[in-house]
């Protein structure tokens, strides 16, 4: 995202969602052994699940962040002028130009507000989710533990 080479990141991402595919396919697999007759282990495939949930939370969340970072606060956000017009060289008649009014001020704090307002939530949402990954992972360590002293 940094460089701007977007077929880059694109491609990046398509490899991380394939992993993470076969990452949940085999969360899965050991979620149905945990389920079966054999181990009966309800307990540790619901544990997976909830690790799992959390996860995809996360997942979710970081994509947010990565898309409300990559457009910017509104009132930073640059133009194009694509839409103008150039009669000639040097006279351009920009379609961006606006008289400034309180309406318009209140009308872009606004934006930049709600656009704090989601990036903090979403920041937080992640924050929540790995806190959450976290305590399941402990939970998992403390089982380990167990099985290893029986």
């Amino acid at each position: 995202m940094i460089s701007g080479n977007e077929l880059v990141y694109q491609q990046l991402c398509s490899d991380i969602t394939v992993e993470f595919n076969n990452c949940s396919k085999q969360v899965i697999e050991i979620e149905s052994l945990f389920k079966n007759s054999e181990y009966d282990r309800v307990d540790l495939a619901k544990l997976l699940r909830a690790v799992q949930e959390e996860e995809k939370q996360k997942l979710n969340l970081t994509v947010t962040l990565q898309v409300l970072k990559k457009a910017g606060r509104p009132s930073e956000r640059l133009v194009s002028h694509a839409d103008c017009k150039f009669e000639k060289p040097m006279e351009h008649e920009c379609v961006h130009v606006r008289e400034i009014t309180e309406a318009a001020g209140t009308e872009e704090a606004e934006a930049d507000a709600k656009y704090d307002k989601e990036l903090k939530e979403a920041i937080r949402g992640v924050q929540d989710a790995v806190t959450a990954i976290n305590e399941h992972l402990e939970e998992v360590r403390y089982e380990i533990v167990a099985l290893e002293t029986e």
